[in-house]
């Protein structure tokens, strides 16, 4: 049955009043347009549902059931409505991020904060998980939407780059490259190696790099968080190509880090499911990160 809105709060009208020009005076339509929406409503339902004379307006049998269902009915979608229209103007909830580690560490702690100042009624909730395994939240529903690496194009995702992160040589001080300003990619050829393993969205663009500049280092080392590596090539076990946004706030003082040429980055990207836009307090922080990550850009 195609039954409108329209035609059962015409129909309300009219069983309230129990006339056609009233109804239509109480909801704003002409008298023939009411008859016109009570005509199609009991075309649609197969049944008739008022008796019409000259002098009165009444209800079968069929039109009574209707009207006693009716008024709750629209009550309860007219309280489902104003809730849901309520949501766009929402100041308070839970927004649920889901971020791979080196952005966690690095960026969305200066995201979470500032939301604390700009929205402290927003919940500013933090997945600090391995690229996939954040992807794969995304992809469920468990988060309001990711902060990722280059994820994989894909139909069912939409996705908005923030912020480039170019990679960069991080060694002891003692390193024979050590002393350049820059370093080439292909210096790093027959280098002994520590990187972040596979399950990090950075480690393709790695291997990426390092083969197309003709880099082939043993990889001595493959671990899952920053920190690791540095204590790694802290104890010389091997040098390692790591994001900028991996560098603790304060440096590092035991070791140096020297800019990769040519420069080779990879994009920081919010993520959402392209069937599941972000609801109203989650476009909010949404759209706080990316002023946080412009805002890291510029300086």
């Amino acid at each position: 049955m195609n039954v409108t809105l329209r035609q059962l709060r015409v129909f309300q009208a009219v069983a309230e009043t129990r006339n056609f020009s009233r109804a239509g005076d109480q909801i704003g339509l002409t008298q023939p347009a009411v008859s016109r929406s009570i005509v199609e409503l009991e075309s649609q339902l197969g049944l008739k549902l008022l008796d019409r004379t000259t002098r009165e307006v009444v209800l079968t049998d069929a039109g009574q059931s209707l009207a006693m269902r009716l008024d709750r009915v629209l009550d309860d979608l007219d309280q489902t409505l104003a809730e849901i229209h309520g949501m766009a103007g929402a100041r308070r909830g839970k927004v649920r991020v889901a971020s791979s580690p080196t952005l966690s560490a690095n960026l969305i702690p200066a995201c979470i904060a500032e939301c604390a100042r700009r929205d402290p009624d927003i919940d500013f909730l933090l997945l600090d998980r391995m690229q996939q395994t954040a992807l794969d939240s995304v992809r469920a529903g468990e988060v309001d939407f990711g902060v990722l690496v280059e994820p994989p194009a894909t139909d069912d995702l939409h996705g908005e780059a923030i912020l480039d992160d170019p990679f960069c040589l991080v060694m002891p001080p003692d390193h024979r490259l050590a002393g350049r300003r820059t370093v080439a990619w292909s210096a790093l050829d027959g280098e002994p190696l520590v990187l972040l393993d596979h399950a990090s969205g950075s480690r393709r663009l790695i291997d990426e790099a390092l083969a197309q500049h003709g880099a082939h280092g043993e990889v001595r080392q493959q671990v899952g968080h920053p920190a690791t590596v540095f204590r790694m090539v802290e104890q010389g076990i091997g040098i390692s190509v790591m994001p900028a946004l991996a560098m603790p706030p304060a440096g590092l003082q035991a070791l140096v880090v020297r800019p990769l040429l040519p420069k080779v980055q990879r994009t920081i990207m919010l993520v959402h499911r392209r069937n599941r836009a972000p609801s109203p307090l989650a476009q909010r922080v949404w759209n706080l990160i990316r002023e946080v990550a412009a805002q890291r850009r510029e300086r």
